[in-house]
C-alpha cells in the first residue's frame, strides 16, 4: 500500500510527505519510552513531592509498563474492527491530555493515573503508527525507516537515565514531563497534517474476548506483583502470587493464540526457524539489557551524585545513534541476523566488564553503557525485522503486537526482580548485585548461544530481504524461513 490512498477529502495536506510520517513515529514514540527509565533516578524525588511513599511509586512504574505491555493487544484489536487513523488521533489526545495532567499534578491519585494512561497509549500509538511507515513507502525508504526505529525505541531508553539523573541533580521532575507534553502535542498535530482515512482491517472478524481478558488481567497481575517485590523487598503472598499468576496468563495467552482459528497474533505463523530466532534475541536482550541498566542505576544511586549518574549514561546515547546508523545502512544487506547476535555478544560483554567494577565506581561504567548501548541497539531492532519478514506484510502489525507484548513482560518484569534479588541475595548487597549481574550475563548467553543454534538448526541461507516482493501486490515474505529444527529433523530421517 502507498501512501496517499485514503479518501481526498479526509486527507491531511501532509499525507504524502514522508519526513512528516516519520515525524509522526518520532513524537509518539520518545516521549514515554524516554520517562520510562528516566523516572526511576527520579522516583524519591516524585514521591516527595506528591506525598507518596516509595513503595506506591514503586508500583505507579511497574503499572505504567504494564499498561505499555497490554497495549499492544488491545491496539491490533481496534484495528481489525476501527478505522486505525481516527483511532490513532484519539490516542494522541488522550496521550496530550495524560502528558498534561502527569506534568501539572498536585496530587498523588493524579499522577499515578495519568503515568498509567502514557504508558497504555504508547503502546496503542506504536501499534498504529510504526507499521504503517514501514509498509506504506517505497522500499527505498525502508533502511531510514529501519533507523528511525531504533533510535525512537532505543535510543529514547538509552537518553532517559541520563535526563533523568539531569533532572534528579536540580530536585526537579516536572520539566521533564512538560516537555513531553510538548512531544505529544506536536505529535498530535503530525497525526492531523498526515491523516488519511482509511478503512478497518476486517470488520467481519470476531472479538478476541478471551485475549483481551487474558493480556489486561494478566499483565495487570504481573507488573502490580513486581512492583510489589520491588517495594516491599520480601517474597511474600502479596508479590509472588500476583506475579505468577500474571504471567502464568501471559504463557495462557500465547497459547490460546497459537491454537484458535482466527488470532489476533500469529502465534502459529512465528513458529519456524527465523522468526523464532528473532523472538527469542529481541526477549534475551531486552531483558539482560533493561536489567544491567536498573542494577547500574541501583549502583550508581548509592556511590555518586546525580549528575555524575547521568554522565555516565551518555555513552550509551551516544552509541545507540552510531548503532542505528550502522542498521539503516545494513539493512537491505544479508548481515541483519548476524548483527542480532553481535548485539547479544555485546550485552554480555558489557555485563562481564561491569562484573570487573563492582562495586567500585570508575571510568569503565561509561565504557559499559557504550557497549551495552551498541548492543541493545544492534539486538532488539533486527530481531523484530527478522521476525516482521518472515511473514507477509499484511501481518507485521500483529507481529510487532505480539513481539512488543513478550518483550515488554521480559524486559520490565526481568528488571524488578532482579533489584529485588541484588538486595536479598548474598551476605551483602555488593554480594547479591554481583550475583544479579552474572544473571544478566547468563540471559545474555543464553541469548547468543541459543539465536545462534535456532538460526543454524532450520539451515536458513543468509541473504538479503526482497523487500520489494515482501511489499508487492501477492504479499510474499521477503525471505524463506525453514520450518524450526529442520536440520535435526532432516538428519533423523
Amino acid at each position: 500500500m502507498l501512501a496517499g490512498r485514503g479518501s481526498p477529502e479526509w486527507s491531511g495536506p501532509l499525507t504524502g510527505s514522508y519526513p512528516a510520517a516519520a515525524l509522526l513515529v518520532v513524537f509518539s514514540l520518545i516521549p514515554y519510552l524516554l520517562l520510562s527509565l528516566a523516572v526511576l533516578p527520579l522516583s524519591r524525588t516524585i514521591a516527595a513531592s506528591l506525598g507518596m511513599s516509595r513503595s506506591v511509586m514503586d508500583i505507579t512504574i511497574a503499572s505504567s509498563t504494564g499498561a505499555y505491555t497490554a497495549g499492544t493487544v488491545l491496539a491490533v484489536q481496534f484495528a481489525v474492527h476501527l478505522r486505525a487513523r481516527r483511532m490513532l488521533v484519539v490516542y494522541e489526545v488522550l496521550f496530550v491530555i495524560a502528558s498534561v495532567l502527569a506534568a501539572s499534578a498536585t496530587t498523588a491519585d493524579v499522577f499515578i493515573g495519568a503515568f498509567i494512561a502514557q504508558g497504555l497509549c504508547t503502546s496503542l500509538m506504536l501499534i498504529a503508527a510504526v507499521p504503517p511507515l514501514v509498509t506504506s513507502w517505497p522500499a527505498e525508504k525502508m533502511p531510514v525507516t529501519a533507523a528511525i526505529m531504533d533510535l525512537c525505541i532505543f535510543g529514547a531508553v538509552a537518553a532517559g537515565p541520563t535526563l533523568g539523573a539531569f533532572q534528579q541533580a536540580e530536585h526537579a521532575w516536572r520539566p521533564l514531563f512538560w516537555a513531553v507534553a510538548v512531544l505529544s502535542a506536536l505529535a498530535l498535530v503530525f497525526s492531523l497534517l498526515t491523516f488519511e482515512d482509511d478503512p478497518a482491517q476486517d470488520t467481519s472478524a470476531p472479538w478476541d474476548f478471551i485475549a483481551l481478558t487474558l493480556t489486561i488481567a494478566g499483565s495487570g497481575l504481573a507488573f502490580w506483583g513486581a512492583g510489589q517485590l520491588q517495594s516491599s523487598m520480601r517474597a511474600n503472598a502479596e508479590s509472588l502470587v500476583p506475579l505468577i499468576t500474571g504471567f502464568t496468563l501471559l504463557v495462557v495467552l500465547v497459547i490460546h493464540q497459537y491454537f484458535t482459528r482466527r488470532p489476533l497474533m500469529p502465534v502459529r505463523a512465528l513458529a519456524s526457524s527465523i522468526p523464532v530466532t528473532g523472538i527469542y534475541i529481541a526477549l534475551t536482550a531486552s531483558a539482560s539489557s533493561i536489567g544491567i541498566m536498573e542494577l547500574v542505576l541501583q549502583m550508581l544511586e548509592q556511590k555518586t551524585k546525580p549528575i555524575e549518574a547521568g554522565l555516565y549514561f551518555l555513552p550509551e546515547f551516544g552509541a545507540a545513534l552510531v548503532i542505528a546508523v550502522v542498521f539503516g545502512s545494513l539493512f537491505r544487506s544479508r548481515y541483519t541476523p548476524l548483527l542480532a547476535l553481535a548485539g547479544l555478544a555485546a550485552i554480555a560483554a558489557s555485563a562481564a566488564l561491569l562484573l570487573t567494577e563492582v562495586p567500585a565506581v570508575g571510568w569503565t561504567d561509561g565504557v559499559v553503557a557504550g557497549i551495552l548501548g551498541l548492543g541493545v541497539g544492534a539486538s532488539v531492532s533486527p530481531a523484530l525485522f527478522m521476525a516482521g519478514f518472515s511473514l507477509q506484510s499484511k501481518s507485521l502489525q500483529r507481529v510487532f503486537a505480539m513481539i512488543e507484548l513478550m518483550r515488554g513482560v521480559t524486559a520490565f518484569l526481568v528488571a524488578p526482580v532482579l533489584a529485588f534479588l541484588a538486595a536479598t541475595l548474598g551476605a551483602s548487597q555488593v554480594i547479591g548485585l554481583r550475583d544479579a549481574i552474572w544473571i544478566c550475563l547468563i540471559i545474555a548467553l543464553a541469548g547468543l548461544i541459543g539465536g545462534a543454534g535456532l538460526y543454524l538448526s532450520g539451515r536458513p541461507r543468509l541473504i538479503a530481504p526482497d523487500i520489494e516482493r515482501w511489499q508487492g501486490e501477492d504479499d510474499q515474505p521477503a525471505w524463506p524461513s525453514p520450518p524450526l529444527l529442520a536440520a535435526i529433523r532432516k538428519g533423523r530421517k
